[in-house]
């Protein structure tokens, strides 16, 4: 019989790039492996802008928070695609506002399954969980954070970088679809993914999807914005990250992703 530890090797594939963890190097993490910054310092020669772009949308994250929470009132989260933990995480943004906030994170990865138990505590008054399950099981996924969450109550669904991982065959809109079939009126969607329109990035990301144990797909600004049929868009609509309610109006690098917040109604 296999042990638990070795089934979690397996899973951690370290001779392979991880998208979670490269993306944790770009950020400035130690959470990584080699094999992860050295795919990472490929990516920044090709598209030096890349971790500026990652900043952004972790920035993003952190305004799109504030204004579900104090604008739309809303208490609950689930993020899916959550990556390593770092610096204000949606539990940290949401219980910062209201610390009555229960948010349910999702990933697939063993090493954020790990960080995630040790590091995403609650507030007292509020929830932190974690689901370790893939985006293209979304029955598994609400089945778990139904444990947590109440979805006879409006839940914010984030998935920022997650919907590239989705190749077309797989039927990402589906996907997101689902997800948001088991959430009530009043829930809103929260959605970034890097787009296809500049070619440094084109090429870093086809040097990445060589050598990863994950693929990423560039998409158009019109086919992300597909993902938000059917719910109403906040102002000012699908745009790029930096454009999305900006606390200033300053920008230092290329935005080479677009994001959006949705309410379904």
């Amino acid at each position: 019989m296999d042990h638990p530890r070795d089934e979690v090797r397996v899973r951690l594939q370290t001779d392979r790039p991880h998208s979670a963890r490269v993306w944790n190097y770009l950020l400035g993490g130690k959470d990584n492996y080699p094999v992860d910054s050295e795919v990472g310092d490929v990516i920044l020669s090709t598209f030096p802008e890349f971790a500026a772009v990652a900043r952004l949308q972790r920035q993003f994250l952190a305004r799109a928070v504030r204004h579900l929470v104090e604008d739309a009132g809303i208490r609950q989260f689930l993020d899916i695609g959550t990556g390593l933990p770092t610096a204000d995480n949606t539990h940290e943004l949401a219980q910062r506002i209201a610390p009555e906030s229960r948010i349910v994170y999702v990933d697939n990865d063993p090493l954020v399954l790990t960080h995630a138990q040790a590091l995403l505590t609650s507030s007292e008054e509020g929830a932190c969980a974690y689901v370790d399950a893939d985006v293209r099981d979304p029955a598994r996924i609400l089945a778990e954070a139904g444990k947590t969450l109440d979805f006879g109550r409006p839940v914010a669904l984030t998935m920022l970088g997650i919907m590239g991982q989705i190749s077309d065959d797989e039927r990402p809109g589906d996907l997101v679809a689902e997800l948001l079939s088991a959430l009530p009126a009043g829930s809103y969607l929260a959605l970034s993914d890097g787009i296809d329109s500049n070619e440094a990035l084109n090429t870093a990301v086809r040097t990445y999807n060589g050598q990863s144990a994950n693929t990423y797909h560039l998409r158009s600004p019109q086919e992300i914005a597909t993902f938000f049929e059917g719910l109403e868009l906040v102002e000012p609509g699908v745009v790029a990250t930096a454009d999305w309610r900006p606390d200033t109006e300053a920008r230092d690098t290329v935005d080479v992703a677009v994001c959006g917040v949705a309410r379904k109604n």
